[in-house]
C-alpha cells in the first residue's frame, strides 16, 4: 500500500503548486490533472474561493503526498489510483491539481487542494479523523488495483518464537503448508488462490517457481526469505495447486443423497458430526468448529433450507448491493456537476462587472494587465459554463438548495450502500464457512491431508 502524509499550506501556494507541477518532475506534464481549477491558474483560483470563506483561518491549501513501493506501479496506474483517491476523498467539493513525480526511485502523488469548499466556502477539517479516512481508502485502492502492503521493518535473526515454533513442527513452511490447504478448497482459480494467499499474510512472488514469504502482522515476525512451493512436496507445486483447485471447484456445492432427502441444515449438522470425531482432529484446527456452529445458527435464523437457496440469497444481496452502489455513484457525479456549476457561476457574476467595464475602455491593454486576474477568472467561468452546456443561466439559490438536498441524499444512499455491503460480506463468509464443511467428506481424509 501507499504511504501517505498530509500537511497544511499556509503560505507561497504558487510556490507549492509549482514545484509539484514541475516538467522534469512529471515528464513534461504529463501527470498533471486537475479539478474545479485549471493548473495554470489554480493559484488565483484558490484565491478568489478563499476570499469567500466563513472564517478565513490561516490555511490556504492541505498538501497531500501518496508514495508507492518502489517498482510496483507505473506512473499511468498511480495517477489514476491518485484521481480516485482525490475523488473519494474529496466528494467534488474542492478543486484540486494532481502530480505523479516519476524522477525519484519511488514513483509518487502530490495532491494540493483548495483549504475552501466550492459550494459553501467553508474550510476543510484536517485532523486524526480525516485522515484515517484517508488512510484507509489509500489501503483499500491500493488493493483493488493489486498492490502489495507497505512491509514493517525485517527482522534479523531467529526470535525464540521462531525456534520454538520450528521445534514444534511450525516452521514457516509448516504454517504455510497450512495456509495453502486452507485456501484451496475456497479458491475457484489460481488468481483467486494467490489473493486468498495475500489476505492470509502472505506476499506472493512469481517468477519460473512460485514462492511465498509471510508478513509480520503484530504478533509475529515477518519471513524474512521467500519459500518456494516446491520444496513443500509434491502436493504443493504450482501445477499440482491448480489441479487441486479444479478438482474441488466440480464439487462447490454441497454434497447430495437424493431430492427431497437432505436439507442444508441437516448436511452441515452431519458434516460437523463427522469432523468432530478422530480422523478429522487435524481439519478441526484448521477450520474451527466454532464456525461451523456460527454458520448453521445463522442458516437456521435466517431460515435458509437449502444450498440453493442461499445462493438465491446471495444473489439477490449482490444484486442490491450493486443498484445500491450504482445509485450512489450517479448522486456523486451529479453533486459534482452542480459544485463546479456553483463555483463557475459564482465567479461569472461576480466578474462580470470588470468583463463590462473592459468592453467599455478604451485603453483595453492597459486595463487587462491591471485586472488579469480577474479576467483570467471571469474567462474560465464563461468558458466553463459554456462546455457545461449552460445556455440561461441558473439560480444560484436554487442550485445550492438543490446540492443540499442531493448531498443529503447521497448520505442516505452511502448508509444504504454500507449495510448492503456489510450483509452481503457477511453472507459471503458463510457461504465459504458452509463450503468449507460440507466438501470434507467422511472416508476421504487423504484429499484434505495436511
Amino acid at each position: 500500500m501507499a504511504v501517505t502524509k498530509i500537511h497544511p499550506i499556509k503560505s507561497t501556494l504558487k510556490k507549492a503548486l509549482d514545484y509539484i507541477e514541475n516538467p522534469d518532475k512529471t515528464d513534461e506534464k504529463l501527470f498533471v490533472s486537475s479539478y474545479g481549477c485549471s493548473y495554470e491558474t489554480a493559484d488565483i483560483e484558490f484565491q478568489m474561493l478563499l476570499d469567500q470563506a466563513f472564517k478565513k483561518g490561516n490555511n490556504l491549501a492541505h498538501h497531500l503526498i501518496q508514495a508507492f513501493e518502489p517498482g510496483e506501479t507505473t506512473p499511468e496506474q498511480a495517477h489514476e489510483i491518485g484521481k480516485q483517491l482525490a475523488d473519494e476523498v474529496l466528494q467534488g467539493k474542492y478543486s484540486y491539481v494532481l502530480t505523479t513525480h516519476i524522477d525519484k526511485g519511488h514513483v509518487h502523488n502530490h495532491l494540493i487542494f483548495c483549504a475552501v469548499d466550492m459550494v459553501n466556502h467553508r474550510k476543510y477539517n484536517s485532523n486524526r479523523q480525516s485522515y484515517a479516512y484517508i488512510r484507509r481508502t489509500s489501503d483499500r485502492l491500493c488493493q483493488e488495483n493489486g498492490l502489495s502492503v507497505v512491509k514493517p521493518g525485517k527482522a534479523k535473526g531467529k526470535t525464540y518464537a521462531e525456534w520454538d515454533a520450528q521445534k514444534k513442527g511450525k516452521s514457516w513452511k509448516a504454517k504455510l503448508k497450512i495456509a495453502i490447504d486452507a485456501a484451496i478448497p475456497q479458491a475457484k482459480d489460481f488468481d483467486g488462490f494467490l489473493r486468498l494467499m495475500e489476505a492470509q499474510g502472505y506476499e506472493v512472488k512469481q517468477g519460473k517457481y512460485i514462492s511465498f514469504r509471510a508478513l509480520a502482522d503484530g504478533l509475529r515476525p515477518g519471513q524474512e526469505r521467500f519459500t518456494r512451493c516446491k520444496t513443500l512436496g509434491e502436493d504443493y507445486t504450482e501445477e499440482r495447486i491448480t489441479q487441486r483447485i479444479k478438482g474441488i471447484a466440480i464439487d462447490r456445492g454441497p454434497r447430495r443423497r437424493s431430492a427431497g432427502e437432505i436439507t442444508l441444515r441437516i448436511a452441515l449438522e452431519d458434516s460437523i458430526k463427522a469432523q468432530q470425531s478422530a480422523g478429522y482432529a487435524r481439519w478441526a484446527k484448521l477450520h474451527n468448529l466454532k464456525q461451523a456452529a456460527n454458520s448453521l445458527n445463522f442458516i437456521t435464523e435466517h431460515q435458509i433450507d437449502s444450498y440453493e437457496g442461499l445462493e438465491s440469497r446471495m444473489a439477490e444481496i449482490s444484486a442490491a448491493n450493486d443498484a445500491a452502489a450504482s445509485a450512489l455513484k450517479d448522486t456523486e457525479c451529479r453533486l459534482g456537476d452542480i459544485a463546479l456549476q456553483i463555483k463557475n457561476l459564482s465567479a461569472y457574476k461576480q466578474l462580470r462587472p470588470v468583463a463590462l467595464e473592459l468592453r467599455n475602455t478604451k485603453d483595453k491593454a492597459a486595463f487587462r494587465r491591471q485586472h488579469e486576474s480577474q479576467l483570467i477568472l471571469y474567462e474560465a467561468a464563461a468558458k466553463s459554463l459554456k462546455e457545461a452546456g449552460v445556455k440561461k443561466l441558473p439560480n444560484l439559490y436554487a442550485l445550492k438548495a438543490e446540492y443540499k438536498k442531493l448531498d443529503e441524499e447521497r448520505e442516505r444512499l452511502s448508509e444504504q450502500y454500507n449495510e448492503v455491503k456489510k450483509e452481503l460480506k457477511e453472507y459471503g463468509i458463510i457461504k465459504q464457512n458452509v463450503d468449507s464443511i460440507l466438501r470434507v467428506t467422511p472416508g476421504k481424509e487423504h484429499i484434505q491431508e495436511l
